[in-house]
């Protein structure tokens, strides 16, 4: 499982650990615990936090066999 910092427009950053997926869901971006074995979020997956989208600049997943200089970010400020 992966961890994501999710920073918003205030500057203030929150960490979501051991989650495997995000997807925006209305106007929410929340994030998922799928399972050991499933690749999809669905109906059995977990919500493990929520944030509203338009309040999110930016979502870094954090993987620890990765440096986080290199970890890839995915900006909102566009959406």
């Amino acid at each position: 499982m992966s961890s994501y910092r999710v920073t918003l427009k205030d500057r203030s950053t929150e960490e979501i650990d051991d989650v495997d997926a995000y997807q925006q869901e209305g106007q929410m971006t929340t994030f998922f615990r799928t399972g050991s074995d499933r690749q999809v979020v669905d109906t059995w997956s977990t919500r493990m936090a929520s944030f509203r989208t338009s309040e999110i600049i930016a979502i870094r997943r954090l993987d620890p066999a990765v440096p986080a200089a290199m970890a890839p970010v995915a900006d909102l400020r566009s959406a």
